[in-house]
């Protein structure tokens, strides 16, 4: 068992461990801001391979299981004009991810809306890295910028990367994460044809401990991975 709660080292071993964060986004849960999940994974020799994600707020259920797809159950829109004497329930869907399929081709990141996290440590080298590719992903071309269309900060590490799984965020960018934050995800986002690599370059084939990550949507390729890489100061 691995949880933010009771870790002593954040690290994984090779054997069958459940890993769960009990509250992804304190800091959005603290100020009532609805972005908030509840994960928990089951991983093996270091690999996840089960991921669920559910934000309570939006009742919103991400799941799934290595090889079998990646889901979205979340609440209908009931009908404004229900018939006469028909009692008006709660009911709910299940979605196969991504939602658009198949997936809009990402040719490069002028294309893209990336999510990216300020995190807890506000000096140092990794603080300044972030601000520093920030700013790199935002400018203009013509000053050897990516020129990203938008920048997100949303303060949930878990439904960052099911955002990414659905298909309306393409990018997320992460440096200082735990194990706990993203092993769900990492599932999710891998059965919904997308791909998780390093934060830094080169790593096509990082660990689930390894606190940093680049995660992709399906429909973006090793291109995209590549110029982000490229646009990393630091």
């Amino acid at each position: 068992f691995l949880g933010e709660e009771t870790a002593q080292s954040g690290r994984l071993t090779d054997a069958p461990t459940f890993i769960v964060d009990p509250i992804d986004g304190t800091t959005n849960f603290v100020h009532a801001h609805p972005y908030v999940s509840i994960s928990l994974a089951f991983a093996h020799k270091q690999k996840p391979l089960v991921g669920v994600v559910y934000n309570p707020f939006t009742q919103h259920l991400y799941t799934a299981i290595k090889g079998h797809g990646a889901y979205l159950t979340s609440p209908k829109i009931p009908s404004s004009f229900p018939e006469e004497g028909v009692k008006v329930e709660s009911q709910y869907e299940k979605r196969k991810l991504p939602l658009r399929s198949p997936p809009a081709p990402l040719p490069d990141l002028s294309h893209a809306m990336v999510a990216v996290e300020y995190g807890n440590e506000r000096h140092g080298n990794n603080w300044d890295c972030k601000i520093s590719t920030f700013t790199a992903l935002g400018r203009d071309k013509s000053i050897d910028g990516a020129m990203v269309q938008s920048v997100r900060s949303l303060g949930s590490a878990e439904l960052n990367m099911c955002s990414v799984a659905r298909g309306d965020i393409d990018v997320y960018w992460e440096g200082g994460c735990w194990a706990w934050d993203v092993a769900a995800g990492w599932v999710i986002v891998e059965e919904a044809g997308g791909m998780v690599v390093g934060g830094n370059k080169g790593e096509w084939t990082p660990k689930v401990d390894g606190r940093r990550y680049l995660v992709l949507r399906a429909g973006a390729g090793k291109a995209v991975v590549e110029e982000f890489w490229g646009k990393i100061q630091g």
